[in-house]
C-alpha cells in the first residue's frame, strides 16, 4: 500500500476519542514509536489495545490540528499481556470488563485470548466465570474476530468496511466461508457489492469464466439493473445475449444459467404471447399480486352509496359551482364502484372533483384515509383538500426485519383502519409499494387512485397507473375539459397542447410561460444562473433557494445537473468565512445548500420543532444543510417540517445539490418558477412526456431556455418510456380466467 504514494504508520490504539456506529468514522489517539497520534478515518470495532496498521496522508484540521487522514487499515491481535489487559478492558468483548480482564490475563498470561477463543471451558479456573459465562465470552470473540478478519479480507478487494458490515449482517460468522465457496453471494439483494468485486475474488480463486454459479450470478446481476431503468422484467431474447455479453461467454451458458434459475424459483419464467419473459422473484410476486388482488376488488365491491345525483346538486348549490358531466360520473364512480382511477392533466378539475368525492364520502359515514408517494406531494394533497395526507410509507409504518430489511407493519394481518383509500400522484408508485399497499386494505374497501397517465412512469421498478388503465378493467375517468379560469394560465394550455402533440405557444411575452431561445451551451448555462440567481428574485420576489428550480432532461453535458449545480451554488450560495464546507469523496456540501436525497433510507431518523420523530427519508425529498459538524462528521438538513441528521458517509451515498435535478427526480414535486434547458439533451431523453411532466411541475412561471427545433422533437417523439412489466398480461390471465 505505501508503494501507491499511501504512508504507513504502525502502533498501538491508546484511546478511541470518537466513534460513530452508522459510518464507523473514528477518531483515536495511537502510540506510534514515541510518538501519540492523532489519526481518524473509518474504523469498525476498534478497541483500545490494538495494533493497527494504517495507510493514508497527514491533513491539517482548521480546528483540530495535524492528524493523520487513514484511508484503510490492518489490525493484528495484542501481542502481549500489557496489551492484552488494555484490550479486553475496554469492552471490546461483551462480558468483559476491567477487573474481569485482570484476572483472565494474570491466570493465562500473554495466551489469554487464544485460550477464550479456542478453549474458553478453562476460563472457569479464573475466580467469579461460570462455563455459561465462558462459553458466551468465546462465542463473542470468535465474533469480534470473525468481522475483522473478513474486513481484512474483504479491503483487498476494494470492499469499504461499512459494506463488510453488510455481509456480516447477512451471513454471520460463516460470512467468510460463504464467500470463499461462493463469492457472487455478494451480489444478494441486501448486500449488493459489485459484481466487479465479486467477479475478482471469483478470478483469484481460479474458478473458471464460464463457471454455471458465475454465469447465474451474471443473469440475475443484469435482472436487479434493470429493476433500476423500470423493468420488471426482461424477455428471453434480450436478457440472455445482455449476460453472456457482460460475462464474455457464450449465450448458450446464459440460457442453460436461466433455465436452472427458474428450477430453482430464485427466477419465474411467464410466457406472454408466446414469448418468455424472465423475472427476479420478488418482481413477480408483486405484480401478479396486484393482478388478482385488484381483480379481487371488482368482483367483491363495497356497498354502493345511493343517491349520487342529489348530493351532486346538494354541493353544487352550496358551493355555488358546477360540475363538468365528466366530474359527475367520477363523483358516480366513486360512490358506486369499489375502484376508480381518476386522471387529467393540469386544470382539468381532480382536485375539484376529488373534494367533493371525500366530502359525500365522509357525510355518508366512511373513513376516509389520503396517501401520496412523496412528503411534498402529501403536503400539497393536504392543502388542496384540507385533509390529513400522509406519505405511502408513513401511512404503511416502516419497520425492519431480522436481517434489518424494511419491511411494512400494515398488511393483510393488521389493516388500515379505513373505508376508502384515495392515493394521488399514482403514476410515480411502483409495483413494490403499490403491492404493499394493497396488502393494507382491508377487506371491501374503495380505493381512488389519482393521476396523471401523461407523466413519465415511477423512478421504482413498474408502470402500474398505465397498465392498470391499459387493462380497461376499472372504472376510468379522464378529465380533458381545461375550466376558463385554468385557460387563463399558458403553463396549463401549453402542457395540453405538448400531450396533444402540438407545439406550445412560444412567442407570448404577457403571460406565465416564456421561450428563451440559445443556440450555444455556455450562453443557456450564463442565462439559466442569472435568471435564478439575479432576474426572476429581482423581478417576481421569487427566493433562488424555495421558489426556483432548474429541472433538467439529463445528468451529463454543459446543461446537464451537474455542471449547472457548479454553477449554481457558486451563484446562490456562494463561499463566505464563516460558511463551513466539507467536501467528502469528492462531492462538495456548503452550509445553506440545496439538496435532494437520492435513494429511500428507512433508517434515517429526523425530529420536528413540536418534537415528535420518526424514521425515514425517501428518494426526492429536498432540503436545505443548516449545519456541517465537521469534528463530528455529520451534516443536518431541514427537510420541509423535519430535521435530518447525515454522517458523512451517508450524506456522501444520500445527498446530491438540488439546484437542478432531473425531471425524473422531479416527479410529485410541484415548485412556484421553473426553468428547463432544451437545448441539445440526449437523443434518448428527446421524448414528449418527459417535457410535459417538466412543464407541468411549474405552477407561477415556466422558461424554456435554448431551441425550437429541439421543443418540436421532443414533442414530436411521443414513445413512452419503454418499460417491460407482466402487470398488464397477469391483469389479462385473470380475466380469461373468471
Amino acid at each position: 500500500m505505501a508503494e501507491n504514494g499511501l504512508l504507513e504508520l504502525t502502533g498501538t490504539v491508546e484511546h478511541v476519542v470518537y466513534h460513530n456506529d452508522k459510518n464507523q468514522y473514528t477518531v483515536l489517539e495511537m502510540a506510534a514509536g514515541e510518538e501519540r497520534v492523532t489519526v481518524v478515518g473509518a474504523f469498525p470495532f476498534v478497541s483500545e489495545g490494538e495494533e493497527l496498521q494504517v495507510y493514508g496522508a497527514w491533513d491539517t484540521h482548521p480546528s483540530f490540528g495535524e492528524q493523520f487522514k487513514a484511508t484503510a487499515f490492518e489490525r493484528a491481535r495484542p501481542a502481549t499481556a500489557a496489551a492484552m489487559l488494555k484490550y479486553l478492558s475496554s469492552g471490546a468483548v461483551k462480558g468483559i470488563g476491567p477487573a474481569t480482564a485482570r484476572r483472565i490475563v494474570e491466570v493465562f498470561g500473554e495466551k489469554a485470548l487464544e485460550v477464550i477463543e479456542q478453549e474458553p471451558e478453562r476460563l472457569t479456573q479464573v475466580k467469579g466465570i461460570t462455563e455459561e459465562k465462558a462459553r458466551a465470552m468465546g462465542e463473542e470473540l470468535r465474533r469480534v474476530f470473525g468481522i475483522r478478519e473478513l474486513m481484512a479480507y474483504l479491503s483487498a478487494y476494494g470492499v469499504r468496511p461499512e459494506e463488510a458490515v453488510l455481509v456480516w449482517k447477512a451471513y454471520g460468522p460463516d460470512s467468510l466461508s460463504c464467500i470463499q465457496e461462493d463469492p457472487y453471494r455478494l451480489c444478494e439483494e441486501g448486500v449488493g457489492i459489485s459484481f466487479d468485486i465479486a467477479d475478482s475474488i471469483a478470478e483469484s480463486m481460479e474458478k473458471p469464466r464460464d463457471d454455471l454459479g458465475r454465469v447465474q450470478a451474471g443473469v440475475l446481476f443484469v435482472l436487479r439493473h434493470n429493476l433500476l431503468n423500470g423493468h420488471t422484467c426482461l424477455p428471453w431474447d434480450k436478457l440472455c445475449p445482455a449476460a453472456a455479453h457482460m460475462l464474455g461467454v457464450e449465450v448458450d451458458l446464459a440460457q442453460d444459467a436461466v433455465y436452472t434459475l427458474c428450477e430453482s424459483l430464485a427466477t419465474r419464467c411467464e410466457n406472454f404471447d408466446g414469448k418468455d419473459f424472465i423475472f427476479l422473484d420478488k418482481q413477480h410476486l408483486s405484480e401478479s399480486y396486484i393482478a388478482a388482488r385488484m381483480k379481487a376488488m371488482l368482483r367483491m365491491p363495497p356497498k354502493a352509496l345511493k343517491g349520487a345525483a342529489l348530493q351532486i346538486a346538494t354541493i353544487e348549490r352550496s358551493r355555488g359551482i358546477r360540475y363538468a358531466e365528466k366530474q359527475k360520473e367520477a363523483i358516480r364512480a366513486a360512490m358506486e364502484k369499489g375502484v376508480l382511477i381518476l386522471t387529467g392533466g393540469p386544470g382539468t378539475g381532480k382536485t375539484t372533483t376529488l373534494n367533493a368525492i371525500i366530502h359525500i364520502l365522509k357525510i355518508s359515514g366512511e373513513k376516509v384515509l389520503l396517501a401520496a408517494p412523496t412528503g411534498r406531494a402529501a403536503k400539497r394533497m393536504s392543502e388542496l383538500t384540507g385533509e390529513e395526507a400522509k406519505t405511502i410509507h408513513r401511512m404503511l409504518q416502516v419497520d425492519w426485519d431480522e436481517q434489518d430489511n424494511p419491511v411494512f407493519t400494515r398488511n393483510e394481518r393488521n389493516p388500515l383502519d379505513c373505508d376508502c383509500l384515495v392515493v394521488d400522484e399514482l403514476s410515480m408508485v411502483d409495483a413494490y409499494v403499490f403491492e404493499s399497499l394493497l396488502r393494507a386494505l382491508p377487506l371491501s374497501c374503495r380505493l381512488i387512485l389519482v393521476g396523471d397517465s401523461d407523466q413519465l412512469p415511477s423512478v421504482g421498478a413498474g408502470n402500474v397507473l398505465g397498465d392498470l388503465i391499459a387493462s380497461e378493467l376499472f372504472p376510468t375517468v379522464q378529465l380533458k375539459e381545461i375550466f376558463r379560469q385554468s385557460m387563463e394560465s399558458l403553463i396549463v394550455t401549453n402542457a395540453h397542447r405538448i400531450v396533444k402533440g402540438e407545439l406550445p405557444e412560444l412567442s407570448r411575452r404577457d403571460s406565465d410561460f416564456f421561450f428563451m431561445p440559445r443556440e450555444d451551451g455556455g450562453e443557456a448555462q450564463k442565462l439559466i444562473v442569472s435568471l435564478c440567481a439575479q432576474r426572476l428574485p429581482k423581478s417576481y420576489g421569487f427566493s433562488s433557494l424555495s421558489d426556483i428550480q432548474v429541472l433538467c432532461p439529463g445528468r451529463k453535458g454543459e446543461l446537464g445537473t451537474v455542471e449547472l449545480n457548479k454553477l449554481l451554488r457558486e451563484a446562490v450560495n456562494p463561499p463566505q468565512k464563516g460558511k463551513t464546507e466539507a467536501k467528502i469523496n469528492g462531492q462538495l456540501y456548503r452550509l445553506g445548500d440545496k439538496v435532494m436525497q437520492v435513494k429511500n433510507d428507512y433508517n434515517l431518523p429526523w425530529v420536528r420543532e413540536d418534537g415528535t420523530s420518526g424514521e425515514g427519508v425517501f428518494n426526492g425529498d429536498m432540503g436545505v444543510i443548516t449545519e456541517i459538524d465537521r469534528p463530528g462528521a455529520a451534516i443536518r438538513v431541514q427537510i420541509d417540517d423535519k430535521e435530518v441528521l447525515y454522517d458523512f458517509e451517508h450524506a456522501a451515498n444520500e445527498l446530491e445539490p438540488a439546484y437542478a435535478v432531473t425531471v425524473h427526480k422531479s416527479q410529485g414535486n410541484e415548485f412556484t418558477a421553473v426553468v428547463i434547458p432544451v437545448l441539445d439533451p440526449p437523443g434518448q431523453l428527446r421524448y414528449r412526456n418527459l417535457l410535459y411532466t417538466g412543464v407541468t411541475r411549474a405552477k407561477q412561471l415556466l422558461i424554456l431556455v435554448g431551441r425550437r427545433a429541439t421543443i418540436a422533437a421532443m414533442i414530436e417523439n411521443d414513445r413512452k418510456t419503454r418499460r417491460y412489466t407482466g402487470l398488464g398480461r397477469f391483469l389479462a390471465r385473470e380475466e380469461e380466467a373468471l
